[in-house]
Order: C-alpha cells, then sequence, then structure tokens
C-alpha cells in the first residue's frame, strides 16, 4: 500500500502524488525554449520531485535533450578551487549515467575528453560545456542544480556570469541549452555583496502549494486504494489550515491514515482533524523546527508577522524589503489580490506564536478574582457548552487587575503583550477542559481569529489592535461577514489598545443577523512613575 510521504522526494509507486500537471507542462516548454529558469520555493515544497517528473517526462518524448542533474548541497563551505574541481568529475559522471540509461555507448572522442576534462574557474565550466556540444552536437543540454544555495559565495558570481555569457551566444549555439536554477533563497538575497545580480536573464517559475483540488485529489487516491473516506470539510480545514504547503498537507495525511488508529471502516471526521491538528501543534518536525530557527534569528520577523496579523494597516508585499522577502521564503506570509502582504499559513503562526509565548508569564494567578471560579473548568455550563461571555469578561478584568505589571512579561514586546496574554489565557483554556483551538485568517487585514471548538460547538474570537473608530467599527462588520461564512450566530470581538489615553469599551451589537460581542481593552505603555521610583530605590 502507498504512504504519505514527508521525508523527501515522491513517487506513484510508493506514495501518493499531486500530478501538478499544469506546473510540468509551463516548465517543461520553457526547457524547449531554452530558458534559463529560476526556481525558488520554501523548504519541503515538492521542488526536488517537481524537477525530476519534468526531466522524466522530456527524456520519454525522445532523445533530443540531455540532462544534466547536479546538487549544491554538499559545497557551501568550500573553496572555489575545490567546488570546480568536485564540480568536474560530478558532470563527466552524469554524462556517463545518460549514456548507461539509454543503453548507448560513448564515442573514443568522448571518453577521452571525459577522461581528461578539467574544470578549475568559471571560465573552465563554460569551455567545457562549449567542447561537449561540438562532440554531441546533435544533443540539447538541460542542466539542472538543486540546491542552488550551497555554491560557495565566492563562486557565486563567476559562475552566474558564464551562464549569462552562454545564454547570450544564441539559443542554437548555446550549451548548456537550457538550465533550470531551484534553492531556497532567490539570487538576489544569495548575492550577499549586494552589487547587480549578473544573471539578468532568468526567467522566474513559481511553484505554488497544491491548491484545494490538488489536495482533494492526493486524498481522493488514498481513498481509492484503501476505501477510508475523509469528509468533505476535513480535506477543506486541511488546505486552509496549511495554505496547500506539501510538507504539512502530507503530515497530516500520516497522522490520519497511519498514527491515529482511525478504524478504516471509519469516514476521517473533523473530530479527527482537530487531533491531527493539536498533534501538529506539539510535534517537532523538520519542517517546523526549521521555519522556528529562522524567525528566532531576528526579532523583526516577530514584529512584522504581528502586525501583519493584528495591526489593521496595509504592508505592501514588497520583495526588496529584507524582512518580507525572508519571512516569504519561509512560506509563511504571501500577497493577496492587491498586492499587500498577508499570512498565508495559519499553522505556521500558530507555532511562532506558541514559540515566543513566555512558558510562565508570572501573572498566572491574577487570571481569577478572589470571588471568582476557581479554574476553567467552572466556565463550562451543566449542558456542556462555554461560556465564553463571561470567559472574555473575566480576561478583561485580568487586564485590569494585572495593570502595570503585564509590561513586564519577560521577552514579550510590550506592542504584543494583550496578544500573548489573551493567547496564553485561552491556550490554559483549552487544555483544562479539552477543547482545542486553531488559528484563522480571513481575508481583511489585520486580523486573525481565535476558532475554539468544544463539545461540539465552535466559538469564534477575532483580535486586532486600535488604529480608529472606523477601523474599529469595521471590524465588526467583517467579523459578521466570516460568521455567516461559517454559519455561526454569535462571536467575540477584542481589541486592544495601546494609545495614553485609552478607554475601556463593551458593547453588544447585532450586525448582519450576527451577535457580536466587542471589547476594546486599554494595555498600559508605562509604569507608573511611583513604582517606577520605588524600583530605582530598591534595585
Amino acid at each position: 500500500m502507498r504512504q504519505f510521504e514527508t521525508r523527501g522526494p515522491v513517487n506513484s509507486k510508493d506514495n501518493y502524488v499531486v500530478a501538478r500537471r499544469d506546473e510540468l507542462a509551463d516548465f517543461i516548454n520553457r526547457i524547449k525554449q531554452g530558458r534559463y529558469i529560476v526556481l525558488f520555493a520554501p523548504r519541503q515544497t515538492g521542488k526536488t520531485t517537481f524537477f525530476q517528473d519534468a526531466l522524466k517526462i522530456l527524456m520519454n518524448e525522445g532523445k533530443d535533450f540531455f540532462p544534466i542533474q547536479l546538487n549544491f548541497e554538499e559545497y557551501e563551505y568550500t573553496t572555489p578551487g575545490d567546488f570546480y574541481r568536485s564540480l568536474c568529475k560530478e558532470i563527466c559522471k552524469e554524462i556517463q549515467k545518460v549514456f548507461s540509461e539509454r543503453s548507448e555507448p560513448l564515442s573514443q572522442e568522448l571518453s577521452d575528453f571525459l577522461a581528461n576534462a578539467q574544470i578549475t574557474d568559471h571560465i573552465s565550466m563554460r569551455e567545457f560545456f562549449e567542447q561537449f556540444a561540438i562532440l554531441e552536437e546533435n544533443q540539447r543540454v538541460v542542466l539542472i542544480v538543486d540546491e542552488f544555495d550551497g555554491i560557495p559565495r565566492s563562486a557565486l558570481n563567476g559562475f552566474l556570469r558564464s551562464l549569462r555569457r552562454i545564454y547570450l551566444t544564441g539559443r542554437e549555439a548555446r550549451s548548456p541549452y537550457s538550465v533550470g536554477i531551484i534553492g531556497v533563497k532567490n539570487i538576489t538575497q544569495l548575492n550577499y555583496d549586494r552589487s547587480i545580480s549578473p544573471f539578468n536573464i532568468q526567467d522566474e517559475f513559481t511553484l505554488p502549494n497544491f491548491s484545494l483540488e490538488q489536495a482533494r485529489e492526493l486524498f481522493a487516491q488514498y481513498t481509492d486504494e484503501v476505501g477510508q473516506q475523509f469528509a468533505p470539510k476535513v480535506v477543506e480545514m486541511i488546505h486552509k489550515q496549511t495554505a496547500g504547503q506539501p510538507f504539512l498537507v502530507n503530515r497530516f495525511g500520516q497522522i490520519l491514515t497511519e498514527e491515529l488508529g482511525i478504524p478504516k471502516t471509519e469516514t476521517i471526521q473533523m473530530s479527527h482533524f482537530s487531533q491531527a491538528y493539536d498533534q501538529l501543534l506539539t510535534e517537532q518536525n523538520t519542517n517546523i523546527s526549521h521555519l522556528i530557527t529562522n524567525i528566532r534569528r531576528d526579532p523583526r520577523f516577530e514584529k512584522m508577522l504581528m502586525r501583519i496579523a493584528f495591526y489593521q494597516e496595509s504592508r505592501r508585499f514588497n520583495l526588496d524589503n529584507e524582512i518580507i522577502s525572508e519571512l516569504a521564503t519561509y512560506g509563511i506570509i504571501g500577497t493577496d489580490e492587491d498586492g499587500m502582504c498577508h499570512i498565508l499559513n495559519p499553522i505556521y503562526l500558530h507555532r511562532v506564536l506558541q514559540a515566543f509565548q513566555p512558558l510562565i508569564n508570572g501573572l498566572e494567578e491574577e487570571y481569577f478574582s478572589q470571588d471568582g471560579p476557581a479554574d476553567f473548568s467552572e466556565y463550562i455550563t451543566p449542558t456542556g457548552q462555554l461560556q465564553m461571555l463571561t470567559l472574555i469578561d473575566n480576561f478583561k478584568d485580568f487586564i485590569a487587575r494585572a495593570g502595570y505589571r503585564i509590561l513586564q512579561v519577560p521577552d514579550t514586546p510590550k506592542e504584543f503583550v494583550g496578544q500573548y496574554l489573551l493567547f496564553a489565557y485561552l491556550d490554559e483554556l483549552v487544555k483544562i477542559v479539552g477543547a482545542t483551538m486553531h488559528l484563522e485568517v480571513p481575508t481583511g487585514r489585520g486580523r486573525a481569529d481565535l476558532v475554539i471548538s468544544h463539545n461540539g460547538q465552535t466559538y469564534i474570537i477575532e483580535t486586532k489592535v486600535w488604529r480608529s473608530e472606523r477601523g474599529y467599527q469595521a471590524g465588526k462588520r467583517q467579523l459578521a461577514t466570516y460568521l455567516n461564512l461559517e454559519r455561526a450566530t454569535e462571536g467575540y470581538y477584542v481589541v486592544f489598545d495601546y494609545r495614553d489615553d485609552s478607554e475601556q469599551r463593551i458593547e453588544t451589537d447585532t450586525v448582519d443577523d450576527c451577535t457580536i460581542r466587542s471589547y476594546v481593552i486599554p494595555v498600559l505603555q508605562s509604569v507608573p512613575s511611583r513604582v517606577q521610583q520605588e524600583a530605582e530605590n530598591h534595585p
């Protein structure tokens, strides 16, 4: 039986595979046109599988194209001399491999050429390909370089300049005829000297995440083979929460079909999705670990993400901006239809929030007043429903009780402390009562919804940062639109106000037949002078 795969290139014999027919046809057409193509996408998005499939299709069409596949992953810390010497051996090996797969003998002339070949720099590399083209005049070389990011930085400009010169010789005389450069970071990011890139002849190719239809196709292959059905809503939620990111989609498949022990006679339902989602929020895997490691490198990443997710303001998706470019490289943000930044992957955002949430915020004892509930379990009604109104009211009171001490939560930027405390507060709730919580990032800039599921009920809480009265009122209408889309009748709207003159507001409105409970919660921005003076006197 085939499996969902997350550990490397996939094949249709052993794995469930998304065909990507349109993307492959586009890529192959560009190769046939002699394009020098660059394909940069986040890790574990299926790049290697994609170009391997493309070459297989191309080779099955005939012998007009001669593929040479290289991988630069090991070269990052080598000298240019060592890089080119190893490159020579790899190219010669690939040439011999193609002849062997075609069951064709090498001519004596070609055998002698390969035996005596030397590539010591980018110029001798160009001369190597020129000579190969003379010896094999009927072959159009297609050079594919995977993990291009690993090229030694000191060899980068020369390598690209030689490819550019080859390209400019004209399509019929060029060798390689077509080039595919595949990696995570784009060439501008790699060109650390910030000079103008010499590779201005590149043809950008985008390998998108799975579409919803492709995700359905993937899970349908499993159903056809095994017989076990997925409820349509489950596949839709997997795609929504992962944005179709191939690793995460397949990881959901692994958990749901192999790890949860769901009988094959049962349909996979939303309750199973919630279990798989909870597992993805806590497990360590290479994809998530790589993301968190990169986000931790620079505090500006966290701040930009929080501003995109919670501030009602537009930030143009500008890849010339280093922070935006890096976050797009990690697959956590993208561009919307208006060219603005938006959160692309809710699961990634959820994991980032967890990573930056303090293990102990020091205010847990203030969650409940002395005459209030003993713990979160008391917010469940006898019929098993969550008392969300009382729960959010208590959070509002908790912020007031804690006062200036929220500014002292460790490792938390003051401008986001309200959101982190709400996240921690609700996270504690779901653990205590056995609920689940996930993030939604609906259309509409500067909004992120926390969706809590418990006992068959769904509770939607939208969070924002105060920007203006107009924006505050617009947020109610946005929430109502989303509630109607989710067939919910009530929602909770929490707006954190970081202004010095902010005032608390609590309102209940009916908008488009939805009941919306709104809170404007002031968040202190400075420690009172009396407390500050005491701290200075008693360090």
